[in-house]
């Protein structure tokens, strides 16, 4: 648009008349290629040209980074073009009127002739020549070199920069505006330095053209002074090489200072800041190189024959800088600490406050001791620290996942030979050590001749003894297993972690064991959650898994059954129960024993009556469970006369029922036995060897 309305209504014509004067500008410059300009005019345009390749080199220096100068490859362009208009006008004016003297160019060519040269064009020649190899062979050929290299680079990187920043918006790191934002950003990038690459061509083109234009100016002059105008040679090859060479130094003025400033511009890299403010950082980040250099002069300045009063100053200077370079660092340095230290010092209420939160916090998984054996355990003997982690390790092996961390910690109010285990702060279970004796557990059979007293062990509930450890080896001859302390409790804990094992899964888990997934489970995990099912549902399907001590370490196939049952049921105990028929090998293959699968079936009257409990809605699916407490008395002691002879004998088994019946023939027998497996008819898998130990009738 060419004009904008202002809040009073009115035209604002700055945006059009700065689009006109731009068309103006490069119209004159391109006229200035065919028409004849007088002196005092090229020596203006001669003018501006030098202020403007300051211009631009200040810009270059003071910018904080290369894109804040976008713009420089079409500034380049506009001012390569007018000193190359310039050239053509000058030229015209040196081969026209060169003849009439010093000033037939104008003052500004002149002057530098004379100021340069000092009247003799043999310097100026070779002042001139050493200007163009400067800029030519090691300005521009360098500033092209790492332009070329950057634009490159920029190009190959590009679609890395943009999946990085897609990255970041698909995290939540960034909103859309900040990724826009960044995109843009990534796009200007790559057309600037794609544009500077090119851009260093006109560098490079201005230098050859100069020294083109020059040998031109002085040849052509020559030939034109000596038979146009009647000159002696000697006399035309002065005044027409004083002529050009003026013209030349005052075009290659402006070329070299924009020449530095190219290479400026694209050596600045990935570097923030304006160019002194890097400089000076960068150099005093190591006062150690100033001060060396600065006693290498000093050593300078004292050797016979070297100008002493050259070398001293400098050498005296970059070490003073040196030394207080270093002392501002140290002030800076205590300064720092004594902010970190005052702000590590919290206030009395803040204290408090943290105090506060930290009561807050609960352990997951706590043991506490008593005193006296928290002496033992705890101090006197290294390795309960490395048998909790030994314990962890397997635990994690187990089932699956990893366990809480166990912390250990010494409680007065637990009585002196006691501890307690405390899960997510609540104490679960509670127990007595004997120092300096051993435990044997005997159950119903028979007692070693040696004296003890009689105990329940604390993981299991079994008849045990508390022998004093001065037997163990009479009771390891007759046949018994004591057990020490150690041993007791954390078997004792292991069982509570156990039959925890479901309230210890926490959500951080679950996305942990998710995050470990194979490529191609994750792509199924985005299938079903949570389209079909959430992240906590698939977490309340682990925990009814656990809760029956059934491993989740075949997450893999847990995710299968879970993506065949969940768009047909939400419930998580359905799920979970489709989930048990797939997992029915890896289920009877950890409770089996000697290959053989032990199983005690549920009679047919209980089979019945469990049956008969379940009451469904219209569309036949089970919403309630109702028995007569009546039944559930006579199902636990038939239940106890059938299981207790066999876990008394040591056997492991399983309670095998229907499978619609199975969720509600666990919930009753929990209550009875914690730790006996109900396995449903399909849940047991092919190949499986059954030895029946009989039925519950």
């Amino acid at each position: 648009m060419a004009a904008t309305k202002t809040a009073e209504g009115g035209v604002d014509l700055n945006l059009g008349q700065r689009d006109a004067g731009l068309a103006v500008g490069m119209i004159a410059i391109l006229m200035i290629l065919f028409l004849p300009l007088p002196a005092f005019m090229i020596d203006l345009g001669l003018a501006l040209s030098i202020a403007l390749s300051i211009v631009i080199l200040m810009v270059a220096l003071w910018i904080r980074r290369p894109l804040e100068f976008s713009a420089f490859p079409t500034i380049l362009l506009i001012a390569t073009l007018l000193r190359l208009s310039l050239n053509v006008a000058t030229t015209r004016l040196i081969l026209s009127q060169g003849a009439e003297g010093p000033n037939a160019a104008g003052h500004v060519i002149a002057g530098f002739a004379q100021f340069v040269m000092g009247g003799n064009f043999v310097i100026g020649i070779i002042v001139f020549i050493i200007l163009i190899t400067v800029n030519f062979v090691v300005i521009t050929k360098g500033a092209t070199r790492i332009a070329e290299v950057g634009a490159r680079f920029t190009l190959d990187s590009l679609p890395g920069k943009q999946m990085a920043v897609d990255a970041d918006l698909a995290a939540g790191s960034i909103d859309e505006k900040e990724a826009i934002r960044r995109r843009r950003e990534l796009e200007e990038e790559s057309q600037f330095f794609g544009a500077m690459d090119g851009a260093s061509k006109f560098v490079r083109g201005d230098a050859i053209a100069g020294l083109i234009i020059t040998a031109v100016n002085i040849f052509g002059g020559i030939i034109i002074g000596v038979t146009q105008h009647d000159l002696a040679f000697d006399t035309a090859a002065k005044t027409f090489t004083l002529l050009s060479v003026g013209d030349g130094l005052v075009t290659q003025m402006p070329a070299l200072i924009v020449a530095l400033a190219a290479g400026l511009l694209v050596s600045k890299g990935g570097t923030q800041g304006s160019t002194e403010g890097i400089i000076v950082s960068q150099l005093g980040n190591y006062p150690r190189a100033l001060m060396v250099t600065g006693g290498v002069m000093l050593l300078l300045a004292l050797a016979p024959g070297l100008p002493w009063y050259v070398f001293a100053p400098i050498g005296g200077m970059l070490s003073f800088i040196s030394m207080r370079i270093v002392r501002q660092r140290g002030e800076s340095a205590q300064a720092a600490s004594k902010a970190q230290s005052a702000s590590e010092i919290p206030s009395a209420e803040e204290q408090s406050r943290q105090s506060i939160r930290e009561q807050l916090k609960t352990t997951e998984i706590e043991i506490c001791f008593g005193k006296q054996i928290s002496t033992v355990l705890m101090r006197t003997t290294g390795d309960l620290p490395l048998r909790v982690a030994k314990m962890r390790r397997k635990f994690a092996k187990q089932y699956g996942f990893v366990v809480p961390d166990i912390k250990l910690v010494e409680d007065l109010s637990v009585p002196p030979k006691s501890y307690q285990i405390k899960v997510h702060g609540t104490v679960i279970a509670t127990a007595e050590l004997r120092l300096g004796d051993v435990l044997v557990v005997v159950g119903d059979g028979p007692k070693p001749e040696a004296p003890g007293d009689e105990t329940r062990e604390p993981a299991f509930g079994m008849k045990a003894l508390w022998i004093p450890d001065i037997f163990t080896n009479a009771l390891k001859r007759d046949g018994f297993v004591p057990v020490e302390n150690t041993s007791v409790l954390l078997t004792h804990v292991a069982e509570v972690i156990r039959n925890s094992l479901a309230q210890l899964f926490s959500y951080r888990d679950l996305r942990a064991l998710l995050e470990r997934l194979d490529p191609e489970y994750r792509k199924l995990l985005e299938e079903i959650c949570p389209a079909q099912i959430s992240y906590s549902g698939l977490q309340s399907v682990l925990k009814l898994l656990l809760a029956e001590r059934i491993s989740i370490r075949n997450l893999h196939l847990i995710l299968e059954a879970v993506a065949e049952i969940a768009p047909f049921s939400r419930k998580a105990e359905q799920i979970s129960e489709h989930v048990r028929m797939r997992l029915a090998s890896q289920i009877c293959g950890d409770l089996s024993e000697g290959n053989y699968l032990k199983v005690v079936r549920l009679g047919n009257r209980w089979e019945l009556a469990f049956h008969q409990a379940l009451k469904r809605d219209a569309k036949g699916e089970v919403v309630e469970f109702d028995i007569e407490p009546r039944l559930i008395e006579q199902f636990g002691g038939d239940l106890s006369r059938m299981v207790q002879p066999l876990m008394d004998a040591g056997h492991q088994f399983v309670l095998v029922t229907a499978a619609e019946t199975r969720p509600y023939v666990h919930t009753v027998t929990e209550r009875l036995y914690g730790t006996l497996p109900v396995l449903s008819h399909l849940e047991i898998s092919r190949g499986v060897q059954i030895q029946s130990l009989g039925s519950v009738s």
